[in-house]
This record gives structure tokens, sequence and C-alpha cells, in this order.
């Protein structure tokens, strides 16, 4: 974790790779990390991860591994073969399944004698409010759930978290100091919502405690992604 140099963390949600790779060369220098979502890894293949790692970049493997304890072991370990820096797990897995992806982390970073990666634990998706959970037979609303995930996924060592920026304050009340908070649902002033139904711009969620922020659409798709990742930096004063 300590390659990355700032919070930015973007999301290449793009088909292809000679796209994605393009704009980690131009963004490299102006953010602190990567991410490679499904979109981008089933196109392209693990082959992305190891053209941005050589090209410099951080990366963070969006792939939100929810399986038997064992198969998710087992992918986690070939994440550290990547050599990627963060990435993800569905906290609903489970207990046990998400203490045996943290295990494999350790492990397997240690016998490739690398930095163990920061897996982290999705909660609710962004995309989900209470009706959504209704639907699918989860009596909660967001902010209890994603609360009752937070601590599970504390209980199974989970090094962060990805959540939507406004539980962060709550989070922040009850969470381990050295849990890290990685957001997307982040949206400048200036850029619409899309499908993200809960929002805070990049100031406002590192005001609320948020370590790391997943933005997409607003710099990706800016007519200069460069700028727009530029512009969203020096919005955070750091």
């Amino acid at each position: 974790m300590s390659e990355l140099r700032n919070p930015i963390i973007v999301a290449l949600d793009v088909p292809h790779p000679d796209t994605a790779l393009e704009l980690a060369r131009r963004l490299a220098p102006v953010v602190g990390a990567f991410k490679i979502g499904k979109e981008l890894f089933v196109s392209a293949g693990p082959d992305i991860v190891r053209r941005i790692r050589e090209a410099g970049g951080s990366v963070f493997l969006d792939l939100k591994f929810h399986d038997i304890p064992h198969t998710v072991a087992k992918a986690v370990e070939a994440a550290v073969r990547l050599d990627v820096q963060l990435l993800t797990v569905h906290t609903s897995g489970g207990l046990t399944m998400m203490q045996a992806a943290q295990r494999a982390a350790e492990e397997a970073a240690s016998r490739a004698g690398k930095p163990k990666p920061l897996v982290l634990g999705v909660t609710v998706l962004t995309s989900l409010n209470t009706n959504d959970l209704a639907e699918v037979g989860v009596p909660q609303d967001v902010a209890a759930q994603v609360e009752r995930l937070a601590g599970l996924a504390t209980r199974a060592g989970l090094g962060g978290l990805v959540c939507s920026p406004l539980e962060i304050p709550r989070l922040r009340q009850f969470l381990p100091a050295a849990m890290q908070l990685v957001t997307p649902g982040i949206r400048p002033a200036d850029s619409p919502a899309d499908d993200q139904k809960r929002t805070l711009t990049p100031a406002e969620a590192l005001a609320a405690g948020a370590n790391w922020l997943v933005i997409g659409r607003p710099i990706y798709a800016a007519p200069n992604p460069r700028a727009a990742a530029e512009k969203i930096l020096a919005s955070l004063r750091l």
C-alpha cells in the first residue's frame, strides 16, 4: 500500500486493454491506483494486471470474490501472484470465507516475498438502497446491514472495507482505527450520479473519514481524463 501516492483510485471500467493502458499511462502521475473490474478483466484477462504493473501503476483488483472458502482462498493466492495491491471479497460470503481470504493473502505474499495486498470486504453495493435489500430478503435498512457486515469483516481480520461514503461517519465510530475505507459512489459536484444512489463529492468523502476514493466515469469519460483527475486532486487540498 505504500505505493499509493494519493487517495484517487481510477476505475478502468472500459472493455479494451489498449484503452485501459493508455489511460493508465496518462493518469499514473496524478492518481494513486487503478481499479480493474469484471468488464476489463473478462475482456483482457490477467495480462492487463501485469501490463499496468509493468507501467508502474498500482492495481486494485475488484472481482468481489464470493464462493466457498477454499475456492476464494485459491483465487486470492492467484491475485497475489499477479502482484495486486488491493482486492475485494463479498462480506456476505461469511466469516469463514473472509478468514480464508485473509490467511491466503498473507501466506501467498510471504511465500512470494511481496507486501501483502489489502483485502477489502464489500458490504452493500452503492447501487442498492433499503427497498432493494428488502426485495432480496434482508429486513434491515442499508445502514444497519453495512454495520453488521463491517463488524463481521473486522472479526475476520480484513484490513479494509468497501462502503458508501454515507456510511463512513457511523463506521468510524466503532471500527478499528487502522481499518481502511475505500469508497465508490464518489461524484464531483458538477458530475451526474449515474446509477449510484448514495454519493458524496471527493472532498466530502475524505472529510467523512475515507482513505481511498474510487472514481470512474468522471475521469475516464471526461474529454481530458488527466485534467479531470488533476482538478479532483486539487479539490482535495492534500
